[in-house]
């Protein structure tokens, strides 16, 4: 087999790129003579069906990161990674019940616009900024990087020219079209992606099993790579690739139980609810009940996901451990210098397209990577320009701007966005793992992201100073951590800043004094079910706390201090239902929401009760 692509595969992923294109010059198209309004740029005009919601919320998720940074912490790792996937799935749904159906009674068109409303604009601008750094700094760069890395390896295109090439093809249409031509495109890409990465995967798993089907493929995998799948990565066990030709604990990126107790939760809900570029698509949809189904289908594609992205890189990894160079070579039909090895941990992927998939189909398989991989920068760079053009512009330079310099403003910060990336973009070739390098340094904001949003939705007593100050204090915080603690595991990091930043926001927001009525006060309050879930979850709490206290050493190994990220939690969410009934006053901007909001129907619990159930089989199987 010939490595590289082949005219057929140059074909079909050419076919790929003009279908996009087209299809978002098209959806796109404005009327002669009729400017686009902001809500139709950057909300699609609030059309997007449940399927569409769901189907551009994976297409925008599903990038390089994972096709090549998760493929190669599967390489590396095994399917622990896959926690990140499976606990978002579940993340889905509390985003879908008890978020988002807010936002959109408000109709907001960003996240920082909700805390503005919330709070007021110095927190919601602190929050843009924070928004605006990521979004140019780490996301855009990261999945530029990745994709240009495939690029490379597979078709020899020079890093820096793929960089570029993602870059421009992605924001073609997405500076053109705005989110309309986003969600759109997305719904072609997600098929596109899902279809190509499942090829792979068949593919991989068919040279494991040495031609005798899928099947064989992952009895072999499981039996060559046992210690690969684990979910629960206990301290000291696995050692991999730390970026620097020496090697690291593995749990230093999954320590333990904290993926099911700790920090990752943080990452999830950050990233599900209030990440402008995956919460956008929510926020355009047709209806709420649109917005909330179109999340439940999304969280059964995250279940999915690992099928396509991990198990292929734990393929690579039996491939290329568990067979002699020469066993290579006669499986290929061609020489071993001609097959290559596998250098950093996220190169297991495109060794797998380049030296498994066959022509043609390897085309497939990389218009899939691809898919991913423009989704992802568009949405982005959209998103960019959104929190830019809503939250800076037209709050701080021009508050009366008209629809036609609102998209104006959106497309020029695009253009500049672009421009960071393709000149930070290829700092990120050092890295082993850059799927981690993502997780790590979003996990510096995300702590103080969860706090802030989720007090601000639910907590009547927390004030806009005491969320300003948390704002401020959470990268510091994340920064003192990491250079008290170097060797701490990011992930139990972020539990113990999510810590202190809930005690700063509880402090501040109760020592300031409130003349506001409370309008849920009950003198009484018995019989209250807020006030008896406030009870209980105080109680859950302290009952955590006490285990991580008294098995702190024995379960060392396995993570247990996470536990008291998780008692945090729970205590806080018994202090805020306790106090939203039993104090007189609370903060002027509060909300007051109709409980009618959070109900949702059979279908949806349902789909929710079938997203706990797979992922608590698949915990099950795969616990240690």
């Amino acid at each position: 087999m010939e490595a590289g692509f082949s005219t057929l595969d140059y074909i079909v992923f050419a076919v790929y790129a003009v279908v996009i294109v087209a299809v978002g010059l098209w959806v796109s198209r404005s009327k002669k003579g009729v400017q686009k309004t902001a809500q139709e740029y950057f909300l699609a005009d609030k059309s997007l069906t449940w399927w569409a919601v769901g189907a551009s919320l994976i297409a925008a998720n599903i990038s390089a990161e994972h096709f090549i940074g998760t493929s190669g912490s599967g390489f590396a790792i095994g399917l622990g990674i896959a926690a990140y996937e499976w606990i978002a799935a579940i993340t889905l749904i509390v985003v879908a019940k008890y978020f988002l159906p807010v936002f959109l009674k408000n109709g907001i068109y960003t996240m920082p616009q909700f805390l503005q409303s919330r709070f007021d604009k110095r927190v919601s601008t602190a929050f843009a900024v924070f928004w605006l750094l990521v979004y140019v700094f780490v996301n855009l760069t990261s999945v530029s990087y990745l994709g240009a890395l495939a690029l490379e390896k597979i078709m020899g295109v020079p890093l820096q020219y793929g960089i570029i090439g993602l870059l421009v093809f992605s924001g073609i249409y997405s500076i053109y079209g705005g989110l309309e031509a986003v969600a759109w495109t997305d719904v072609v890409q997600v098929v596109v992606l899902i279809a190509g990465g499942l090829v792979t995967t068949f593919l991989a798993l068919d040279a494991v099993g040495e031609g005798s089907g899928v099947i064989a493929g992952m009895a072999n995998l499981y039996e060559g790579a046992r210690e690969h799948f684990v979910m629960i990565i206990p301290k000291g066990e696995i050692m991999i690739p730390d970026g620097t030709g020496g090697l690291k604990d593995a749990f230093q990126d999954l320590p333990g139980i904290a993926v099911i107790l700790g920090g990752m939760w943080l990452t999830n809900i950050g990233y599900w609810g209030f990440n402008q570029y995956i919460i956008q698509k929510g926020l355009a949809a047709k209806s709420i009940e649109d917005a909330k189904r179109g999340l439940i289908f999304a969280g059964y594609l995250k279940i999915l996901i690992p099928l396509l992205v991990v198990i292929p890189g734990i393929a690579a990894w039996v491939l290329i451990n568990k067979s002699t160079p020469e066993e290579l070579s006669a499986m290929l039909n061609v020489p071993f210098e001609q097959i290559g090895t596998i250098d950093k941990s996220d190169e297991a992927y495109p060794w797998l397209l380049k030296n498994f998939v066959p022509a043609g189909i390897r085309g497939l398989a990389f218009a899939a990577l691809a898919a991913a991989i423009v989704s992802s920068l568009a949405s982005m760079i959209n998103s960019t320009s959104t929190i830019f053009t809503m939250d800076i512009y037209k709050v701080y330079f021009k508050p009366d701007a008209s629809n036609n310099q609102l998209v104006r403003s959106g497309r020029l910060v695009a253009i500049v966005a672009l421009g960071i990336a393709m000149l930070v973009a290829p700092q990120l070739a050092s890295l082993d793992q850059v799927f981690q390098y993502i997780q790590e340094y979003t996990g510096y904001i995300y702590p103080g992201v969860v706090a802030v949003f989720c007090m601000g939705l639910f907590w009547r007593q927390i004030t806009g100073n005491a969320a300003l100050w948390t704002a401020i204090a959470t990268i510091p915080a994340g920064i003192v951590f990491k250079v008290i603690y170097p060797d701490m595991p990011f992930i139990l990091r972020m539990g113990y800043v999510f810590i202190i930043l809930l005690l700063i926001a509880s402090l501040i927001s109760f020592a300031e004094k409130k003349t506001y009525q409370n309008p849920g006060y009950k003198a009484d309050g018995r019989g209250s079910t807020t006030l008896n879930a406030g009870y209980f979850f105080m109680l859950l709490g302290i009952m955590m706390t006490i285990v991580g206290i008294v098995q702190f050493n024995t379960w060392a190994s396995i993570g247990i201090e996470s536990a008291f990220m998780m008692s945090a939690m729970l205590l806080m969410l018994g202090v805020i239902l306790y106090t939203n009934v039993k104090m007189k006053t609370a903060d002027p901007k509060s909300l007051t929401v109709d409980p009618e909001l959070y109900n949702t129907a059979t279908p949806f619990n349902l789909g929710a009760a079938g997203i706990i159930l797979i992922v608590g089989l698949l915990y099950y199987f795969f616990w240690m």
